[in-house]
């Protein structure tokens, strides 16, 4: 119903169908068709007044034409929209800020959970040092992780911190830990370089990594990095850091710290270093394994010029100092630790568990190592392998000797260290062959023989089993002493069989042979495997008087402030030889050297005695040698156990051990062994006397046979290149020394 029209008073009835849904249906202009172009407008019929629409007019109306925006609104309609996105662009921005807050604030909350516990970010303790010593008080190596004493900035040159700060971080006190521009240069780099060139870590962020963190490459290490950096930044003074970076960071070739590390590569302190090594030093920390001057002095050099460079680009030097310093560089590097001392070193790190437990500090290892004889037994095996190893097929040798109370004086554990860390004097076991007989000898001695028992060389066949001779030759009828010293096989063989063979072993054990021993007739031929160490301990009661020995090169062992942890205390094995036994074996053993296989083991003025051993097909040759003052042990082979071109105990291992005691033997004053006579060269004559024989022709159609001796038999004075024989008679023995036949 339209408005202002008034209420009509006739009742309207309603209506149904299609006429009712189309009574109320009324068309405005906006539905009509319009008319075409060629049509003329149909004029308003004059029955009507244009003032006066009708009903139907009045309810639909003409919509009225919007007129056009004008400039200064469209203006405003745009300076609001701009408003409108900016606003929604601060939102958006808000919101998109504020989660990345939380997602930061999550990931710090996540790598800091992964760092260490809190009560242990604290500066850790330096990996525990082992200084080894000799008896002298020199250093003979370092073992662990060989770091040097702390050293304070203030006893340092300033150029060597300078210099780090110049090639590490130039920045080090502009920055809080993390240096952002440091980060962008290094970025930059790289992508110029398309590849990683340049590393933004700060001095501080390396030695977080070298306190707390692994080495390994990952984003969580790098962001662990991050926040320690920070940390330390907080808790310590740039001087601080920078004195515990110089005493922590690694150097290369096992030195930790400056101070290592001046001492490694050129044995000097680093409150002494010069300029130039100063860069060596600084241009170590970027790759110590690659750039260590004892490995690559080129690339050393090469690397301590940048760095020189770089310190005079930041003026900690002259631009003269600079060039002084890398047109004459004074590296003086030493040689990488091969010496024959590590296999001592060595051998001292499987003992210290023993004795002292767990390292958990420094401690100065004391031990019984003369360095001098070290020196002269490592050229002894070294020097006698250079010269004859291709003649004799010998690859490898050792050398052990020990004072008869069972002391280590020098050890040679093998030919070269750097090329093999195998220790042949401790871990090697191999046949000692006929280097084992004195203990079947003396086994035969305390059975109630004596030197001059009479014994059978000839064929002896053991179920089977034929002993032979070296030479194939038999003598017949001999004494123990001689037999001892020509290694007559059959002979030992026969002793071994008539005293028992696990009466052997139990010898063997008892004056200090510790590997396993198999009590069979082969035992008295040295058929089972021992150690050089162990056999020259074995020995040691035959120079001492037959005390019991260990062999041992710790004295003692002590923290660096001097608190004593461990003190070896003399050996309580007591007698284990008596001495009238000891008296006869000794007697025999001299014999060895004056007339048996090991003639030309000769120390001037001195009495010794000993006993060669060859394996089965030259496998391994020995000799073991002592004076009264000390014993010593030579063995030489090959690793893989091969057969060398007939090399004997008496040939290349006696050379070796001569070179070595005439050296060590100089200026010691002269003793006795216990048991013999003072004078040795007229106690033997007497021997040798006592032994003379009246000559008698054997039949001519016989062959050579055995002379009489004294109510006794002599083996006839037949020779062999390699095995002499005992000397027959004065004139004999007289020939050998006098003119050497």
């Amino acid at each position: 119903m339209a408005w202002g029209r008034k209420k009509g008073s006739g009742r309207k009835e309603p209506q149904f169908g299609l006429g009712a849904s189309l009574a109320e249906l009324r068309l405005g202009p906006q539905d009509r068709v319009p008319a075409g172009d060629d049509e003329t407008p149909r004029k308003p019929s004059s029955r009507r007044k244009a003032s006066e629409p009708d009903d139907d007019d009045r309810d639909e109306a003409p919509r009225e034409r919007k007129p056009r925006p004008s400039r200064a609104n469209r203006t405003r309609r745009s300076k609001t929209r701009a408003r409108i996105g900016f606003y929604r662009l601060f939102y958006w921005g808000a919101v998109l800020g504020l989660w990345a807050a939380i997602a930061l604030v999550g990931v710090i909350v996540w790598v800091g959970a992964h760092l260490p516990a809190i009560q242990s970010l604290e500066i850790p303790k330096r990996p525990p040092t082992i200084q080894i010593v000799g008896f002298d008080g020199s250093v003979l190596a370092t073992r662990g992780e060989m770091a040097g004493a702390n050293v304070s900035l203030k006893e340092l040159p300033p150029y060597l911190p300078r210099a780090f700060i110049a090639i590490e971080d130039r920045r080090f006190y502009s920055h809080y830990g993390v240096d952002p521009i440091g980060i962008a240069r290094a970025a930059v780099t790289n992508i110029l370089h398309r590849g990683v060139s340049q590393g933004g870590s700060t001095l501080t962020q390396q030695l977080a990594k070298n306190l707390f963190l692994t080495q390994e490459r990952t984003l969580q290490r790098k962001l662990q990095e991050v926040e320690l950096a920070l940390w330390l930044e907080r808790k310590h003074s740039k001087s601080e850091i920078l004195e515990l970076y110089l005493n922590r960071v690694y150097f290369g070739s096992g030195a930790y710290g400056v101070e290592a590390a001046a001492q490694r590569y050129f044995g000097k302190s680093a409150k002494n270093v010069t300029v130039a090594e100063a860069a060596m030093l600084a241009g170590l920390v970027k790759s110590p394994s690659r750039l260590a001057p004892n490995r690559n002095p080129e690339g050393a050099e090469k690397r301590a010029q940048t760095v020189l460079t770089a310190m005079a680009e930041a003026k900690f030097i002259t631009e003269a100092q600079a060039k002084a310093s890398i047109g004459h560089p004074s590296y003086n590097v030493k040689a990488a630790g091969a010496g024959t001392v590590n296999y001592v070193a060595d051998w001292i790190g499987e003992v210290l568990d023993d004795l002292i437990g767990q390292v958990e500090q420094n401690i100065v290892v004391e031990t019984s190592i003369d360095p001098k004889l070290q020196a002269v037994a490592e050229a002894s095996v070294i020097d006698e392998l250079a010269a004859k190893s291709v003649k004799f097929n010998v690859s490898q040798g050792a050398l052990v000797a020990m004072t008869p109370d069972g002391a280590v004086r020098a050890m040679v554990g093998g030919r070269n260290y750097a090329d093999s860390q195998y220790n042949r004097a401790v871990t090697a076991k191999r046949q000692p062959g006929s280097a084992f007989k004195p203990f079947v000898y003396l086994t035969a001695i305390e059975a109630g023989l004596t030197p001059e028992t009479i014994r059978q060389d000839a064929p002896l066949d053991v179920k089977g089993w034929k002993p032979e001779n070296y030479s194939h030759e038999y003598f017949g009828p001999v004494t123990l002493t001689q037999a001892l010293a020509m290694s007559l096989n059959t002979v030992a063989v026969r002793l071994g069989l008539e005293v028992g063979a696990r009466n052997v072993v139990r010898t063997a054990h008892r004056l200090g042979i510790s590997s396993k021993l198999d009590a069979n007739a082969s035992i008295a031929l040295g058929t089972s495997e021992v150690s050089l160490t162990e056999l020259v301990g074995a020995y040691a009661p035959f120079a001492n008087g037959g005390q019991g020995v260990t062999p041992h090169v710790v004295t003692k062992i002590r923290t660096a402030e001097g608190k004593v942890l461990y003190a070896r205390l003399p050996d309580q094995l007591g007698q284990v030889i008596e001495p009238r036994h000891v008296a006869m074996m000794n007697t025999m053993m001299q014999e060895t050297l004056l007339s048996g296989t090991a003639r030309k083991a000769e120390i001037p003025g001195w009495i010794a005695a000993g006993k060669t051993g060859t394996s089965q097909d030259f496998r391994d040759a020995w000799f073991i040698g002592y004076t009264a003052s000390l014993v010593t042990g030579v063995w030489l082979g090959n690793d893989d156990n091969s057969p060398t071109k007939k090399a004997t105990g008496g040939g290349l291992p006696v050379e070796v051990w001569t070179r070595f005691m005439r050296s060590a033997h100089q200026g010691v004053p002269v003793a006795a062994l216990p048991g013999s006579q003072a004078g040795g060269l007229f106690s033997n004559f007497a021997q040798a006397a006592s032994q003379v024989s009246a000559p008698s022709a054997p039949p001519a159609a016989a062959p050579s046979a055995p002379q009489a001796v004294s109510g006794a038999t002599r083996p006839a004075p037949t020779r062999t290149s390699v095995r002499p024989e005992a000397a027959a008679g004065l004139d004999g023995w007289l020939m050998d020394r006098l003119f050497g036949r």
